[in-house]
């Protein structure tokens, strides 16, 4: 070859969109499209970006592999760069065309023709001393660097993986993931959105359990019956079941696989989903309500995700006009209200909904420190069928003595952390004025 290196332009189209908005799969499939052809993969870097659109690189000692994939249109951009004549670009080619199930155009070119090119006579570089040995018989571990990204056209956050998924299945509602990052343990997405990670999920379940409870305890006495609508990791029911005065949890979780996912790989959060007292239900949690009776539960915890997909329905007046009616009379209803930064509209929205099925002074507003949620602060709404404040009237010494009876299971909540959530900076009492 008269050439430093042979260079294949190709647009992929057709493609399988669900593939193309995979980054473990073509993230493996990079990797396996260099490897097969022989080249000696150094790392890869990818990214996901939530919603659609993966991009990436492998780099290679004979140069790279790369690729931008736009899933809503089935196409994807990938250039395979190759130095020298020991690998051969088109037998990567092959392999990602039947990876994404595509069909193609394609444009090789030579690069560096050595007939306008001559070597310099300037002085090489000496190898250095930590250079990677490549010729020795060990094998070689390749530094991946994959990362899932949950982003608006504004803001971002991303959280590095390692490519390794233990859970991946198409439910009739959603896709649901079980994934393994590099700073927080594994995770658990729902169409490419960070539900919880084991390392930071206690924040989140704390928060929408126990400022609630504590509430109803202070003024109107043991809580014995909660309705939980959604929350198929388990985490919130594992905090619920923390008060020994609990008598029966109904939980009504729309998607089974949710539930199985966290039972095969997320023990810390599924355990208490052999508990005796928790009767557990498959099905869509507004229809439950809907044909609920009156003044059955105590607290109703709505552990929802975005208002997207399956529970897009938690967030109408309807829905909540029948969750104030399941509720008996002082109890309490407590949601996640999501991200005054990220989610602004909703957040606003929601508290209005709330304010007009309950009743203005009824409803506050709760916020906490999230880290692996879009900027890192997020909300909890709260309603109250009765006539209490959840500061005023709370018994801080019974808070203080059910955190230290708990101390080693809880990781946020604290006596002093229930009134200070109620305390919102200024742009946030603003937003809900």
């Amino acid at each position: 070859m008269n050439a430093l290196g042979r260079h294949i332009l190709v647009e992929f189209s057709n493609c399988k969109a669900d593939v193309l908005n995979d980054v473990s799969a073509i993230e493996n499939a990079m990797v396996e499209a260099a490897q097969i052809a022989g080249a000696t993969v150094i790392n890869s870097t990818f990214h996901h970006f939530s919603p659609y659109g993966v991009s990436g690189v492998v780099v290679i000692q004979e140069s790279h592999l790369a690729i931008h994939t736009w899933p809503e249109y089935r196409y994807a951009a990938v250039d395979l760069f190759t130095c020298g004549d020991t690998v051969d670009p088109w037998v990567s080619f092959e392999h990602l065309k039947k990876a994404f199930g595509a069909s193609y155009s394609a444009l090789e070119m030579n690069r560096g023709s050595t007939h306008v090119i001559k070597k310099g006579d300037a002085p090489l570089q000496v190898k250095p001393a930590e250079a990677v040995d490549f010729s020795k018989t060990e094998p070689y571990r390749i530094n991946r660097n994959v990362w899932f990204t949950d982003k608006d056209e504004n803001q971002a956050l991303s959280l590095r993986y390692t490519g390794d998924v233990f859970f991946d299945e198409r439910s009739p509602f959603q896709r649901v993931r079980i994934l393994e990052s590099c700073a927080y343990g594994k995770m658990l997405a729902i169409d490419d959105m960070v539900m919880c990670t084991e390392r930071d999920e206690s924040h989140y379940h704390e928060m929408i359990v126990h400022p609630a409870l504590q509430a109803f305890q202070s003024v109107v006495g043991p809580v014995k019956n909660v309705l939980v609508i959604g929350g198929g990791d388990g985490g919130t029911i594992r905090e619920v079941f923390m008060y020994p005065s609990i008598e029966k949890v109904t939980m009504v979780e729309i998607d089974e696989a949710v539930v199985r996912a966290s039972k095969l790989h997320l023990p810390t959060l599924s355990r208490e989903f052999s508990n005796p007292k928790l009767n557990l239900i498959i099905g869509d949690g507004i229809e439950f309500v809907r044909n609920c009776p009156a003044n059955s539960f105590d607290v109703v915890i709505v552990d929802g995700s975005d208002p997207a997909g399956p529970a897009e329905g938690l967030f109408t007046q309807e829905f909540y006009q029948d969750c104030k009616r399941t509720l008996k009379d002082n109890g309490v209803l407590v949601t996640q209200g999501e991200s005054p930064m990220f989610h602004s509209k909703t957040f606003v929205e929601l508290n209005k909904c709330l304010k007009s099925v309950f009743a203005p002074t009824a409803v506050h507003t709760l916020l906490f420190h999230s880290t692996t949620y879009p900027t890192g602060m997020w909300s909890l709404q709260m309603a109250i069928k009765g006539q209490y404040h959840p500061v005023r009237d709370h018994n801080r010494q019974a808070t203080a003595d059910f955190v230290e009876k708990n101390t080693a299971s809880l990781k946020y909540y604290n006596d002093e952390l229930h009134s200070a959530a109620f305390t919102l900076p200024r742009f946030v009492k603003q937003m809900l004025t």
